[in-house]
């Protein structure tokens, strides 16, 4: 079942065309990753899934009642604003303190809502935003660069957190990534854009395409470095020797279905 699905999107910021003529859909439980170079439309695609940009042309339909959890890339808030993150948790509505600690155990940040939401670490706070989306119940989980600003270790274990999420509930997971080489081999499609759909499939489809190669260079050796795991090895943040710098370097076996592959002329 299609979740959310545009077609033939076009939308401009002023004269300046971001995105043209891009089909793009996600069905319930499906794992999609977004990449791009910057300035690509990536963000602006998410925003017109849920409704936040308008169209110049193209149709966005979303299924009726679809529920819709929203990471966004950065959240902006003052300093000296006293707000914990409880209260964070019940913005805008009411959330119980039992609800309220089994999502953030559930994160993997229990004990948090007393703390101060701006005294927390990039990560801690990546997860409490992740809590809050979560608490909605999403049939869909969109995350906007969610890990910019993590390092490594930080990055490689939220992504096995969102994976667990979605083994575990079921959730359709829609994730912008500004981490070209860390991409989770649990995507069951990664799109690459650039203003268009340059190309489209798993993983290791879309590292071996022209127009991937021609995007982002010949030091990439056209290749992600793709985060992957296997259940069987303990999740504690360490990497042996032998791991690759980017992650994990054992394959999953996620990957479903057949891959499809658009490659343009002038990509």
């Amino acid at each position: 079942m299609k979740l959310v699905e545009a077609s033939r999107l076009c939308i401009r910021h002023g004269a300046q065309a971001v995105l043209e003529n891009v089909d793009f859909a996600i069905s319930a439980g499906e794992i999609v990753t977004i990449v791009g170079p910057n300035g690509s439309g990536k963000s602006t695609l998410v925003r017109a899934l849920i409704g936040l940009e308008q169209l110049v042309s193209g149709t966005v339909v979303r299924r009726p009642g679809l529920g819709i959890g929203y990471v966004p890339q950065r959240l902006h808030l003052d300093a000296a604003l006293p707000m914990t993150v409880a209260r964070f948790l019940s913005l805008p509505g009411r959330v119980g303190g039992d609800a309220a600690a089994r999502a953030l155990d559930r994160t993997g940040v229990p004990g948090l809502e007393d703390r101060q939401v701006a005294s927390l670490s990039g990560g801690q706070l990546q997860r409490v935003l992740l809590a809050r989306a979560l608490l909605a119940r999403p049939e869909i989980l969109i995350l906007d660069e969610p890990t910019q600003g993590l390092d490594q270790p930080g990055t490689a274990a939220f992504y096995r957190l969102i994976e667990e999420v979605r083994r575990e509930t079921g959730v359709a997971v829609l994730m912008v990534s500004h981490d070209l080489h860390v991409v989770m081999s649990a995507s069951d499609r990664v799109v690459c854009l650039n203003g268009h759909v340059c190309c489209e499939g798993t993983p290791s489809v879309v590292s071996a395409a022209p127009a991937y190669r021609a995007l982002f260079g010949a030091g990439t050796g056209g290749a992600f470095a793709l985060y992957r795991h296997v259940h069987d090895h303990a999740h504690d943040g360490t990497t042996d020797a032998h791991d690759h710098p980017h992650g994990h370097n054992h394959d999953h076996g996620h990957a479903q279905g057949d891959a499809h592959r658009h490659e343009d002329e002038d990509a």
